[in-house]
């Protein structure tokens, strides 16, 4: 295991993936993101896995149990564990951002270019 730090802000205003782990640990993952103009993450449910969002450049908006919040550069949004939610970019600019999940999602290294391959990973990982 190992520690990490840097500049997060830096590192999203760079980021041209759509999923890119940058670190998981044990009880936690730090994963950056970018959603394309219009693209959402689309709506989920986490069981026992809380998550926050650091919107870092762009705006949108985040429905969770179906109450809609405006969102934008500096906004955080904690999405404790069960909640149905979803994170859009309404903007017309990719919106990047952070995200922590407590504990990890994704398998360590993960990287999805795009969000299509993203939802083809999640397909042949369900067969």
């Amino acid at each position: 295991m190992h520690a990490f730090a840097d500049n997060l802000a830096h590192l999203a205003a760079g980021n041209q993936d759509y999923r890119r782990v940058l670190h998981t640990g044990p009880h936690q993952q730090l994963v950056l993101m970018t959603l394309q103009p219009g693209e959402e993450v689309g709506e989920e449910v986490h069981l026992g896995v809380d998550q926050l969002y650091r919107i870092e450049l762009g705006n949108g908006e985040i429905v969770i149990n179906g109450n809609v919040t405006p969102v934008s550069e500096g906004w955080a949004v904690v999405v404790p564990a069960g909640m149905r939610h979803n994170l859009r970019n309404t903007g017309t600019q990719r919106m990047r951002l952070t995200t922590l999940y407590a504990p990890p999602v994704h398998p360590a290294g993960t990287l999805h270019p795009t969000k299509a391959t993203s939802e083809a990973a999640a397909t042949t990982a369900a067969r």
